[in-house]
């Protein structure tokens, strides 16, 4: 018979931590703290493959399950001198979510359960204390009434906050028992009153509802969103941990907290995080009350007592089980700690959420300390994060005004308009609007909004509240329990502590490395790459084997990627260049002219500035390979379309305004992107690419015979189709290239070969490359033409196709391996056939994706090439490619 839960307590657990898979991250790290040794209170764990067969049937569970749960639960009570559902001594649990793969408050959790109006009296005569009971009790109904019956949270905070204001207090704590025996009352009527039932009395039926809801979240809004965001399967499921309670809020010795092992904001080695005294966990990340710091490590005057000074025996014993904790996971570690009594309980411990420069620094710190190898330490860093670390900073020198200041929880800096829900972050940033965040606290139905906004400003909340932990997840920058803001939702606007009010829409800046915030935009500056990125990345190049260069049209871009490690440009889109200052007007006189030689003359004038452009990309470029596509978009995007500009071109070439006209209309195409572009252009119009062909070798001879460089051009031929496109263009190329090399008496060697964008060109990329010395494949249009997808237009309809597992993610994002993919693998085996020296790289922004960098690695391509902030993450993924493969 299948087993579907494993016991874990008292030194001793049927599970390990290596069964994360089975058990979930929590299930299986439960059973692994437990069986080195270390406090954690007893449980048991419903496995994943039970959340599998739940939605394969319906929502039922197996046969045996509730014998199975039963029996363990059994377990527990022995282990524990306690009953549940007992009304003299009962047994107290909480219910949790627990998926292989952290999803910090994605899914749901009750606490307390069991407890009834009967087995409160059993917890006053255990405890003595009554009002710890009742708020036991009125915290569990809040609880579950919104997780299990599916009634607004809202609805019994605000009989909460009633009370509280009709006694005259602000904080939870300063209730009487009798205050919170009056609010379980209250808080029943209004279940039977919004719901039309009562709230359910009887224990099991308590832990059979939360199971379910457990198991259900796994399908909720949020946790959808958060594994679409982390490419989490759906497929794996959760599991579900069943644990007996231990109590932060049974009095001022007693506390629970939230702590990293290392600073997850930095990756400094010391002990971080927050507690707080007579409360229960749901209180520190929620941020209804303010943490306290759990030691001295970054205190200053004015923050609330540590706990290091408060509870010095269990701080010391907690710094000793963080020690234990990182020397057997060797990873940072995020943990959650309940004390009772004065004696302390481990809840949770996982692999902490962190930033790109925490993660680079505890990876480099972690090899020093020879807790890691450096192989170790490359696979640390998701690829992806360090998109966080090469992007600007606040300029320090700018001037700005701060109006607040929060936590800093999340570094960074954003700028954006002031928005209130998430919904509206979202809706913005569809129509390409830069927003700021603002809510009083985040919970995890704001997740969409977090990942639309640049950045997130909350009233509430800590360095470990939702929206720290998140917003360090993401790399979006956030700064939390600002006190300094009163948040307004009605009024849609918040105020300054200075009574300055900022409206929707009004702009705003974050700075998430110190909390401030700032009235308007203020400037940035560009990173600095130092320290332990540098070794890493150090470690990454010696590893990996295939090369990354970048997609640049200048040589501002040219040197800002090679500053980042490019290893030369993969494209060079001469069609960018077209568009700078006054050379516009020589391309539409080119495109406009009559006959050839109007189209000579204007090319004649365009020439110069193409050659100023190519010496100025390969200086930068000294010693690295440059290829450069020749025109590739269709004429029309060139062309004036409003009145004025026609009027001024005409006036510029001497003809009339309804003939320059009727030559755009002329040019108009229905579906340019399969239209008259690209090599089709020059076999219209030889004269461009020879123009260009000339401007690259005059550029490269010049460098050669007055520079001393040794350069070898890589000149590019896109769209081509069939080999006899790029047999005529190759043959006009090299007679164009040669006749400058002789002009030059310079020796100059030349490579010629072609984007491979087009399905046809992948299947019979044997017959191209005869013709051609590389491949380069385009993989943005070699997408559209495979899908038949316009990558500009289907931004509307693709979330929905990921949302509803169609694709499994955005093919213009991530290369679809099976298909793109499998036409790139093609056309490299068939290209190589023919000429097995043959170069091979993909241009398209697949090139700085870490999963498409990896499936590149693994067909065999020379190099891939991206847009210079992703040439890093490229590094960082072809090591990883390699390492994956031992």
């Amino acid at each position: 018979m299948a087993k579907y839960v494993y016991f874990f307590g008292d030194g001793t657990a049927e599970g390990r931590g290596d069964m994360k898979n089975l058990l979930g991250g929590k299930g299986a790290n439960l059973a692994e703290m437990t069986s080195i040794g270390l406090p954690v209170p007893a449980g048991f764990t419903v496995t994943t493959e039970v959340c599998t067969e739940f939605y394969k049937n319906d929502r039922q569970y197996p046969e045996s399950l509730k014998a199975e749960v039963a029996e363990h639960m059994a377990r527990v009570e022995a282990l524990m001198s306690k009953s549940f559902g007992d009304t003299q001594n009962p047994l107290l649990v909480s219910v949790r979510s627990g998926a292989r793969a952290s999803m910090p408050g994605m899914m749901d959790t009750v606490l307390n359960l069991g407890l009834n109006d009967e087995t409160v009296q059993g917890v006053i005569a255990q405890s003595g204390d009554a009002r710890f009971a009742y708020d036991s009790y009125r915290r569990f109904i809040q609880m579950y009434s919104n997780v299990v019956l599916g009634m607004d949270g809202d609805i019994l905070e605000y009989l909460l906050e009633k009370m509280k204001d009709a006694r005259g207090v602000e904080e939870d704590t300063a209730l009487t028992a009798d205050d919170l025996k009056e609010l379980v009352e209250q808080f029943k009527l209004k279940v039977k009153e919004e719901l039309g039932q009562d709230f359910p009395m009887d224990p099991n039926e308590q832990l059979w509802g939360a199971i379910g809801a457990v198991f259900g979240s796994w399908m909720n809004a949020r946790a959808i969103t958060y594994r679409r965001l982390n490419d989490i399967p759906a497929e794996w499921g959760t599991a579900v941990n069943v644990q007996s309670m231990v109590f932060g809020n049974m009095g001022d010795d007693c506390a629970t907290g939230v702590a990293f092992t290392r600073d997850p904001a930095t990756g400094e080695n010391y002990f971080y995080g927050e507690y707080l005294i007579n409360a229960q966990g749901e209180d520190v990340v929620a941020g209804t009350r303010t943490p306290q710091p759990i030691n001295k490590a970054k205190y200053k005057p004015g923050d609330l007592p540590a706990m290091e000074d408060v509870m010095p025996e269990c701080y010391g014993q907690l710094d000793r089980i963080r020690d234990i904790l990182e020397k057997h996971y060797k990873d940072m570690q995020d943990i959650e700690f309940t004390i009772e009594k004065g004696r302390l309980y481990m809840l949770q411990t996982r692999n902490g959420k962190r930033t790109a420069k925490a993660a680079v620094k505890t990876a480099v710190d972690m090899v020093a300390e020879g807790l890691i190898s450096k192989k170790e330490a490359i696979m640390r860093v998701a690829p992806e994060q360090l998109d966080q670390l090469l992007h600007p900073s606040l300029d320090p020198n700018a001037e700005k005004t701060v109006v607040a200041k929060g936590l800093p929880a999340s570094p960074g800096a954003a700028s954006g308009e002031v928005v209130f829900s998430a919904d509206e972050a979202e809706e913005a940033a569809k129509i390409g609007l830069k927003v700021i965040l603002v809510r009083v606290e985040t919970s995890p139905e704001d997740i969409h909004g977090m990942h639309a906004a640049q950045g997130i400003l909350t009233a509430r909340g800590g360095m470990t509240s939702h929206a720290a932990v998140v917003a360090r997840g993401m790399g979006k920058c956030c700064v939390s329990g600002c006190g300094d803001i009163k948040v307004d939702y009605a009024a849609e606007e918040f105020t300054a502590r200075n009574g300055q009010v900022f409206k929707k829409g009004s702009v705003i800046t974050l700075d998430g490395s110190t909390g401030e915030v700032m009235q308007g935009e203020v400037p940035t500056v560009q990173p600095e790459l130092t320290g332990e990125f540098g070794q890493l990345m150090a470690w990454v190049d010696g590893i990996r084997r295939m090369r990354v260069r970048t997609n640049a049209d200048s040589p501002h871009d040219s040197q800002v990627a090679r500053d980042f490690g490019a290893e030369g440009i993969g494209l060079c889109r001469t069609e960018h260049m077209f568009f700078e200052g006054d050379r516009i007007k020589s391309v539409r006189e080119m495109i406009l002219s009559a006959d050839l030689e109007g189209r000579k003359r204007a090319l004649e004038k365009i020439l110069p500035m193409q050659r100023t452009d190519f010496l100025g990309i390969f200086r930068v470029m000294k010693g690295l390979p440059v290829t450069i596509r020749l025109l590739d978009p269709p004429l029309h995007e060139f062309l004036p379309h409003s009145d004025g500009d026609i009027a001024e071109l005409a006036t510029d070439m001497g003809v009339p305004v309804q003939t320059l006209k009727a030559k755009v209309e002329s040019l108009h195409e229905f579906n340019p992107m399969l239209g008259h572009r690209g090599c089709r252009l020059a076999v219209t119009y030889p004269e461009i690419y020879d123009m260009q062909v000339r401007a690259i070798m005059e550029a490269a001879c010049e460098l050669v015979k007055n520079e001393g460089f040794d350069i070898v051009p890589e000149i590019m031929i896109p769209l081509v189709g069939e080999v006899k496109e790029l047999a005529i263009l190759r043959a006009n190329a090299i007679r164009v290239a040669d006749e400058v090399i002789a002009e030059y008496g310079a020796s100059v060697k030349y490579l010629i070969g072609t984007m491979i964008e087009l399905p046809r060109a992948a299947l019979t990329a044997d017959v191209i490359a005869n013709e051609a010395e590389f491949f380069s494949f385009g993989t943005n249009d070699l997408t559209q033409t495979t899908y038949g997808l316009s990558r500009d237009d289907s931004g509307r309809f693709l979330p929905f196709y990921v949302e509803q597992d169609i694709y499994p993610n955005d093919p213009f994002v991530a290369i679809d391996q099976e298909g793109v993919g499998e036409l790139v693998k093609l056309g490299c085996e068939r290209g190589r056939a023919t000429r097995p020296d043959i170069k091979l790289g993909i241009c398209g922004e697949h090139g700085g994706e870490a999963s498409s960098v990896k499936f590149c690695h693994r067909i065999g391509l020379d190099y891939v090439s991206c847009s210079p902030f992703r040439v890093p993450i490229a590094r960082l993924a072809a090591a990883q490619a390699v390492l994956e493969e031992e």
